[in-house]
């Protein structure tokens, strides 16, 4: 099968649109976090093209507003890669119970879905998905409330980037 086309399954899944509307009501939430980091990314010193870059590499609200002070006062880089660590140190625990759900999946798979996930799509997969036996729904799933968390951060952290740069 075509990557389009399995694209076009998981997009057409009851389950990915069952999860966006679940992260629906947590994406206002997650859009105000995102604003806000994108102004304090410009107002630290940052470029445009380095908080844009940031942001999208990082993808990690807590880590972002936790490293913005130490890059703002040139800290060095191994107390901001141990900083972010530290922050983002429940993704270890996310992943060791989600590996039951997805470890039937390619690594590279696996790998994606890291980057993608989230806090609150934890909490919203593991509501709708309490017993880890993986189901076909749950990748759509995943990826219906990846999604919209997704665009729910990146789309407002772009716009105040651009708005605290003018």
């Amino acid at each position: 099968m075509s990557m389009s086309a399995a694209l076009g399954r998981t997009l057409r899944h009851p389950s990915f649109r069952m999860a966006a509307i679940d992260m629906a009501g947590t994406s206002l939430g997650i859009a105000a976090w995102g604003l806000v980091t994108g102004v304090a990314m410009v107002k630290s010193g940052m470029s445009v093209g380095m908080a844009v870059f940031m942001s999208l590499l990082v993808y990690a609200g807590s880590a972002q507003l936790a490293v913005i002070p130490l890059l703002a006062v040139g800290g060095p880089l191994w107390v901001v890669w141990l900083t972010a660590a530290c922050v983002n140190l429940r993704f270890v625990i996310f992943s060791s119970l989600w590996r039951s759900y997805f470890q039937h999946l390619p690594r590279r798979k696996r790998i994606v879905l890291g980057y993608f996930s989230g806090d609150v799509i934890f909490v919203a997969f593991m509501k709708r998905f309490p017993q880890p036996v993986p189901e076909p729904s749950q990748t759509p799933y995943f990826w219906g409330a990846a999604t919209v968390n997704w665009l729910g951060w990146q789309v407002p952290s772009v716009v105040g980037i651009l708005l605290a740069n003018t």
